[in-house]
């Protein structure tokens, strides 16, 4: 730390005596997104030195212009029964994660499906609110970096901004989203117009024949924009249509956008189709129709005759799906990241198949081909792609606290934050977080909660939501140590339950009895049991749909209908009893009647005893303790009584000596308060 303040002071002093040209920070983040807000935020917290750069006036310019037609697909759920801030934000997907409660989004919107400005206004006042440092209408157009053995990761980042003013950082976080519109090439896409300039204005369309290229919800958006008021509305991809509410990625169709799946299934003029589409082709008539063809009908064809020297699809067959002509076609495709800023020192490469929208990053977020480089928000989907939460704002909140949390130990020493509790303490704490948190619950099979225990099992270190996917990387990367094993704590879906193919509404879908927990579909929580921190060769070759190496032990904490996991019977027991046959010890808590039993029959008491009652930790008995257990019945009244039973009035009828010798209090066996009174 005392290095990194040298370092600063120094290149401050370069600056300012005019023999540097750039301005230093120990951070740079690039784009003031809800992303770049959530890391200056925990920057800022921490007291560090840091930076953002947006391109625009204001942030969350993204969402100044998307989507288009201005309704966000991300809940705003105000109410849901709870005041358990963090179980609240399990379904506020629009909230960033601040000390402030005025920073609520359910404060800017009160719309279930909030439109896009309230977003642009909560953005706003997060950063003024909270006094973001940033750099507004600068426009970062080149990256590179520059070697020198003093910098914290063996180089520093350089940035230039379009005035040509250069900046250096130690630790660069890129957090500028997907924003580059995809565009396919083909023949005739001259004619095609995009979903970020097409006109919004459904009136525009009136009477005319629309096709669509694209099936995610930019294209079912555009489509239920205009389905009112056009003679029909075709469109085609590549992939088939994916609802979320069969795959449960959020990523995919939502319910409020597919509206044409019921007019192309009711038919209703609308349709969709599967096609590759660098196969196709559009012609242009006299008329200004476009015509869909394919791509090897016009190779090595003469196409200056127009289009009657072209020939089409149903010239062949008569009934091709698309023989009708089109007034307009709309490409809605989607996004991808901006790699053209980065230089190729950086070796800032795309990932492969469906994930080359996104740079290629460690499970730790950070860049396979340059350390000290993070990617964070929509961009770092790849770690999760169609599987989590992690390109949306519900879940990177998460992901971006937990790369700020891998940061303060890497550069600044300072541990993963965490709590050690005695061993006792452990089953309520797996149920209580399991029941309130939500970075495990939106980030399934990504963050999970790690409980480190401590030698002889006597207590044990509980750490929050950490990247699984650096599992084997725990202690270096957090500051904590693993000497006595481990239990890890994640949400999961069933494995065979979600998918294109699946009915996810067959009858009897739901398990209730906890000794079928592991058949569990729905999400429920799963504790792994490791005696040792697995090694990085089993986490590279863990089983492929397992988010983790096969543990020494597994338990499934049974699905349940009101995500509530605190059935004595379904949740707690089978939980403690897992818990106690993990660590051969018992868990259970015990009166101190029962802990006195044991004291004389056992040679090794309970924790909770060992804990608590040997130590003589609990209630002072009183009087006033005893009568409040009489009266709510939970002791039997011994109040001394004449032999009819009557109570006697007062002392004064004889000395205390003189009562207890005349009235013998009967005594009960000892044996039937461990059954009856064992576990409170």
């Amino acid at each position: 730390m005392a290095r990194g303040l040298f370092l600063r002071l120094v290149l401050s002093a370069l600056c300012a005596a005019g023999a540097a040209a750039f301005l230093y920070h120990d951070y740079c983040v690039l784009g003031a997104g809800p992303a770049g807000l959530q890391a200056a935020y925990f920057l800022q917290r921490a007291g560090r030195d840091y930076v953002v750069f947006e391109r625009s006036h204001a942030p969350g310019s993204f969402f100044a212009i998307y989507p288009r037609h201005r309704k966000l697909i991300s809940i705003n759920k105000r109410h849901t029964g709870k005041s358990n801030s963090e179980f609240n934000l399990r379904h506020d997907w629009n909230s960033l994660l601040s000390h402030e409660p005025r920073l609520l989004f359910r404060r800017y919107s009160r719309q279930f499906f909030p439109h896009a400005d309230a977003m642009v206004r909560y953005l706003e006042d997060f950063a003024a609110m909270l006094g973001l440092r940033i750099r507004y209408d600068t426009a970062i157009v080149h990256v590179t970096l520059e070697k020198d053995p003093r910098a914290w990761n063996g180089h520093y980042f350089v940035l230039s901004d379009q005035n040509r003013q250069s900046y250096k950082c130690s630790c660069l976080l890129v957090a500028t989203g997907t924003w580059v519109p995809n565009v396919v090439n083909f023949p005739g896409s001259e004619y095609v117009e995009g979903y970020e300039t097409v006109s919004t204005n459904p009136e525009d369309f009136a009477g005319q024949t629309v096709l669509i290229l694209g099936r995610g919800n930019s294209a079912f958006e555009t489509a239920e924009n205009i389905l009112g008021v056009t003679n029909f509305i075709h469109m085609v991809s590549r992939s088939r249509v994916r609802l979320s509410w069969a795959t449960h990625y959020v990523g995919d169709l939502r319910a409020i956008n597919n509206g044409l799946l019921d007019t192309y299934q009711l038919k209703s003029l609308d349709g969709l189709l599967e096609g590759d589409l660098e196969d196709l082709a559009i012609v242009k008539d006299k008329k200004g129709k476009l015509h869909i063809t394919l791509r090897f009908y016009l190779e090595n064809r003469n196409t200056s005759a127009g289009i009657d020297g072209i020939t089409l699809p149903q010239d062949e067959l008569d009934n091709f799906a698309t023989r009708a002509p089109y007034d307009r076609v709309i490409r809605c495709l989607g996004w991808k990241f901006d790699f053209s800023i980065y230089n190729r020192s950086l070796r800032m490469m795309p990932g492969r198949g469906n994930k080359s929208k996104y740079p290629q990053i460690k499970p730790s977020y950070e860049s396979r081909g340059t350390r000290g480089l993070f990617v964070l928000g929509t961009a770092s989907h790849s770690v999760d792609f169609r599987k989590s939460a992690g390109g949306f704002i519900h879940g990177f909140r998460y992901t971006t606290r937990a790369v700020h949390r891998l940061l303060e130990n890497r550069h600044h020493g300072v541990p993963w934050p965490s709590a050690v509790y005695p061993i006792t303490q452990l089953t309520n704490s797996i149920i209580k977080r399991v029941n309130e948190a939500s970075g495990l619950y939106q980030m399934f099979s990504v963050l999970a909660d790690i409980i480190l225990l401590r030698e002889n099992a006597t207590a044990f270190e509980y750490l929050e939501e950490y990247p699984v996917g650096i599992l084997a990387e725990l202690e270096t990367q957090t500051g904590r140590k693993a000497p006595a094993g481990l239990f890890v704590v994640i949400m999961e879906y069933g494995r065979n339950f979600s998918g294109d193919d699946k009915d996810v509404f067959y009858y009897n879908r739901a398990v209730g009895e906890a000794q079928h927990a592991w058949q569990s579909n729905f999400l429920h929580p799963v504790i792994y049991y490791y005696k040792r921190l697995p090694t990085e060769r089993e986490m590279r070759l863990h089983p492929p749909d397992w988010p983790l190496p096969r543990p020494d032990a597994i338990h499934h904490i049974v699905e349940d209908f009101l995500t509530d996991w605190t059935a004595p019977n379904a949740h707690i027991l089978p939980l403690r009893r897992f818990l106690e046959n993990c660590l051969s010890t018992d868990l259970r808590n015990f009166f101190a009647e029962s802990c006195f039993l044991f004291a004389l029959t056992r040679q090794k008491l309970p924790p909770f005893c060992q804990q608590g009652y040997a130590r003589m930790q609990g209630l002072t008995g009183s009087e006033r303790l005893r009568r409040h257990a009489v009266e709510a019945g939970l002791l039997e009244d011994y109040a001394v009584t004449d032999f009819s039973g009557d109570k006697l009035p007062d002392s004064r009828q004889g000395s205390h000596d003189q009562l207890l010798r005349d009235h013998v209090i009967p005594l009960r066996p000892l044996h039937h308060l461990v059954n009856a009174k064992d576990e409170f």
